[in-house]
């Protein structure tokens, strides 16, 4: 089982969502998001959010057509996707793709990069990645990872969200690494490019963030 969640991020950010849709998929609305979905003619099995960035017009198609609708009032402590990724954490998923969660403001952008990091799912099996139409981010904790070369998303920065990465390596890479420690604000690990069919990177200690990128030329 994947799960698919879309955030009410700005429209022009999404990729098309239709080739993401496979029958074992759970889609998951969050807030503007849900009309997104809708837009996209995918129904959400569920929805969150307290819905103040539709219109009633929206809002009415949104109650009419999601059965499992959670609403909150604007008041509270969790952002809407924080209690979306809760939720979806709790069903076990394999893999939860985000959508809908970069762009527009900086303040949602940055909390969601520290949602990806939040401590409690951090170290399980489950995989999060977030997905615009410039950009694949995704989370590693230690150990050793292949990586296939991507025609279009060519460019491959790794990002320290702890104070210290330790022995990162990078094979097939026309920057190679050799255990190499790095520490958070360092940018020596920004675009760079496989040069190999496959290519692999390892590391001993810390987090990394992976940011696949298409030049934004194409």
């Amino acid at each position: 089982m994947q799960i698919g969640i879309v955030a009410g991020g700005p429209k022009r950010y999404i990729p098309e969502l239709m080739p993401f849709a496979k029958s074992d998929w759970i889609w998951v609305g969050v807030d503007r998001g849900v009309y997104y979905l809708l837009e996209n003619g995918i129904r959400p099995n569920v929805a969150f959010g307290d819905f103040d960035s539709v219109t009633k017009k929206e809002w009415q198609e949104i109650q009419e057509k999601v059965t499992d609708l959670k609403k909150y009032k604007p008041e509270k402590d969790e952002t809407d996707m924080e209690l979306a990724l809760v939720w979806a954490f709790k069903q076990r998923p394999e893999k939860v793709y985000i959508f809908g969660a970069t762009g527009g403001r900086l303040d949602h952008f940055l909390a969601n990069i520290g949602l990806l990091v939040r401590e409690e799912w951090i170290h399980d099996e489950i995989q999060f990645e977030m997905v615009d139409k410039t950009n694949r981010i995704s989370v590693y904790t230690p150990g050793t990872y292949e990586l296939p070369r991507h025609s279009e998303m060519k460019y491959i920065s790794f990002v320290p969200v702890t104070p210290i990465v330790k022995e990162i390596t990078l094979k097939g890479f026309k920057y190679p690494l050799t255990n190499k420690t790095i520490r958070i604000g360092s940018t020596l690990c920004i675009s760079n490019e496989l040069v190999e069919k496959k290519g692999t990177f390892s590391f001993s200690d810390g987090i990394l963030i992976m940011i696949r990128s298409r030049d934004e030329r194409l």
